[in-house]
């Protein structure tokens, strides 16, 4: 990962805290880490944070350029090679799914050339239904990444699977993608 350009979504989830870890990690072997936030995860963690852990700006405002004044989406998405969203919602799978495009993080989605890596995390009812599943089978369809979600004790109190993958299962992902890529 050394040197090479990641960004990493951030979505509304309990296990946002793990994305902090996986930034850091990111960071440790050498990459250039770029965070952008849905307003969902500034309920769980925030901005701050992760500027801390990568010593740039984070993002969440689609209509309130930082850096780039052609649009945040659009710079962000030219500058990364890689995208990857940890955690990912079940909202967020549902919108990128659709090619909606009404944040900033599923704005750089659709602006972006270059693998995508998505990290499910939700309630292990929620992954199980078939809607969920309809999104992930059609993200595939699309070229996306899938990491797939662990089997354990989920926030909600519930055992199954809808944990979040480990950091170090995304970054392996992560890692293998960017092997392919110059």
């Amino acid at each position: 990962m050394h040197a090479r350009e990641l960004l990493i979504g951030v979505t509304g989830s309990v296990a946002a805290y793990k994305a902090a870890e996986l930034v850091s990690r990111c960071v440790q072997a050498g990459a250039h880490v770029t965070v952008i936030l849905t307003r969902a995860a500034l309920r769980f963690i925030g901005t701050t944070t992760f500027e801390a852990l990568t010593g740039r700006p984070a993002y969440v405002d689609l209509f309130q350029p930082r850096e780039h004044f052609l649009g945040e989406h659009i710079g962000l998405a030219r500058r990364a090679e890689l995208f990857c969203i940890a955690p990912a919602t079940a909202q967020t799978l549902a919108r990128l799914a659709h090619g909606m495009a009404d944040d900033l993080l599923c704005c750089t989605a659709l602006a972006f050339e270059g693998p995508i890596v998505l990290a499910p995390a939700m309630n292990p009812t929620m992954w199980a239904k078939p809607a969920v599943q309809r999104n992930v089978a059609q993200l595939r369809a699309d070229g996306y990444h899938i990491v797939e979600p662990a089997e354990g004790w989920a926030s909600c109190r519930e055992a199954g699977v809808g944990r979040m993958a480990e950091p170090e299962e995304i970054i392996a992902v992560c890692q293998r993608l960017l092997s392919h890529t110059t």
